[in-house]
């Protein structure tokens, strides 16, 4: 059985859709089995009740032996300004031990994403992530142009090349046109089942 970790970081629970579904895509694949889990959340409960954050989900934390126990990983958080946010650059910066075994060497690695504005970042983050992926020798498959909604110019929607990803505010004013969560659905398991061809 291939396993693959789908590890989060999630402060309004966008992210935490996106794990979800990412997790049905891949689920679609036979002898592949999907387990999610968070990064640990570093802001104190004070502070996140005054931003309004929702509970967290039950997903157990991610530790590096999640990460190596995993056949494939994806990896999905928030855009804060540009980048990956802080408790996603903790939890990568805990896992040299991890480099200095060469413990993640030929593993393969994806992607997924959330930016609060067109312009948010779905590109500079990923970019952010690639660093970690490349030094830890892993694969990172992104998801290229395969899906034609990529291509789509006529309305505003989520994903790159570099990811599956969307936008949650516009998401709120697009549903009121015609929004369909199935394109991020198509381009997450599109993602997936790339990284799975990879690794089986």
């Amino acid at each position: 059985m291939t396993k693959i970790a789908i590890v989060y970081y999630s402060t309004y629970g966008h992210v935490a859709k996106l794990a979800n579904a990412a997790k049905k895509g891949i689920e679609f694949v036979g002898g592949v089995a999907a387990t999610i889990y968070q990064v640990q959340e570093t802001l104190p409960e004070e502070v996140l009740t005054k931003m309004h954050a929702p509970p967290k989900g039950d997903h157990p934390i991610a530790t590096i032996d999640t990460l190596k126990e995993a056949d494939g990983i994806l990896f999905g958080f928030p855009c804060r300004s540009g980048s990956m946010p802080a408790q996603v650059k903790a939890f990568f910066d805990s896992c040299g031990g991890l480099w200095a075994s060469g413990a993640l060497v030929g593993k393969t690695a994806g992607l997924f994403f959330s930016t609060g504005t067109q312009g948010g970042g779905q590109e500079t983050t990923a970019f952010t992530a690639v660093t970690f992926l490349a030094h830890q020798g892993m694969t990172y498959v992104p998801l290229g142009y395969r899906g034609k909604e990529l291509l789509n110019m006529d309305e505003m929607h989520g994903g790159s090349p570099w990811g599956a990803a969307h936008w949650p505010r516009v998401t709120a004013l697009v549903n009121r046109r015609r929004w369909n969560w199935l394109w991020q659905l198509r381009r997450l398991k599109a993602g997936e089942l790339s990284m799975l061809k990879l690794i089986s």
